[in-house]
């Protein structure tokens, strides 16, 4: 088995992590492991070392949005998690909340815009939030405050097209689907904006699982985040992240987006959430390879 990890997108330090963590655990589950960091020499690299299966632990573009998923079906070697087009739709936010309108899902009004346009002048009323389409982890995210007087100043790293989408206020949470199965409900807890840094540098959030939150709620980030997986094909393990507004009831929970490679080291949400259901970390990567496959 090869388990790919680091690869080339801004989230490549938290995927050496995960990839770390996830042969960790796949060596105590008895499986046989190489660690492959996935860099320019890949298709080079998987043709030598000809393994049974992969396990995609890349986060990020490249790696979760269809390329390396393309390159794994060409070569005939079952991969872990979503296949090409469901990963490439989760993947482009304008793109996956069509299929979320589809399926009757709660979403927020958004828009695409040149990066230009969005520095000259408010493209809606803040407060607004300004983002790539194709990139995970909040990487990139532009906070537009209902104070802000001016538009923002967009740096260097973002495209020349980014997505413009109304901000969602209220409690941050999340459900993990494996398979057919959503698992439960965990309350994000920071002190300010659930930004990259608070997703993944010590005491950045805190998280409370399952969530002190009604029933109503809890079923719902349920039943959403399960026909979110469907919706856009998902395999395997994904994530649905929310935004509940308590004061406005179910009226108030919103669907952010569902994620194809979540985080998978033992601290991460997913592992969290599927220790609380009773599985083991070991467990649960042996699970997803088990779950491996190829679309074609």
């Amino acid at each position: 088995m090869c388990v790919l990890k680091g690869g080339l997108s801004a989230e490549r330090e938290v995927s050496l992590s995960s990839g770390h963590e996830c042969a960790k655990a796949l060596r105590v589950a008895g499986f046989e492991v190489i660690e492959l960091d996935a860099r320019g020499d890949v298709v080079q690299r998987l043709v030598e070392i000809a393994p049974d299966v992969v396990f995609n632990a890349l986060h990020g573009r490249y790696g979760e949005d269809g390329c390396i998923q393309g390159i794994l079906e060409w070569l005939r070697i079952p991969y872990t998690h979503s296949g090409v087009l469901a990963s490439a739709l989760a993947m482009d936010k304008d793109r996956s909340k069509a299929a979320f309108v589809s399926a009757g899902l709660p979403i927020v009004h958004s828009i695409i815009a040149p990066k230009s346009d969005v520095m000259a002048r408010h493209l809606m009323e803040p407060p607004y939030v300004v983002k790539p389409n194709n990139e995970g982890s909040s990487v990139g995210v532009y906070l537009v405050s209902d104070r802000a007087n001016t538009p923002p100043q967009l740096g260097p790293e973002m495209p020349e097209q980014v997505m413009v989408e109304a901000f969602a206020p209220g409690r941050e949470l999340t459900t993990t689907v494996i398979g057919d199965r959503a698992l439960t409900v965990t309350d994000i807890v920071t002190d300010g904006w659930y930004d990259y840094d608070a997703k993944y540098k010590p005491g950045g959030s805190r998280h409370v699982v399952p969530a002190d939150i009604p029933t109503e709620i809890s079923d719902a980030c349920l039943d959403y985040a399960l026909r979110a997986h469907q919706a856009l094909g998902c395999r395997g393990v994904s994530r649905t992240d929310f935004r509940w507004d308590a004061a406005r009831g179910l009226d108030g929970l919103i669907l952010l987006e569902t994620n194809t490679q979540p985080g998978m080291t033992p601290t991460s949400l997913v592992p969290e959430q599927a220790a609380h259901c009773g599985i083991s970390f070991s467990a649960l990567c042996q699970w997803i390879v088990e779950d491996a496959s190829c679309d074609r």
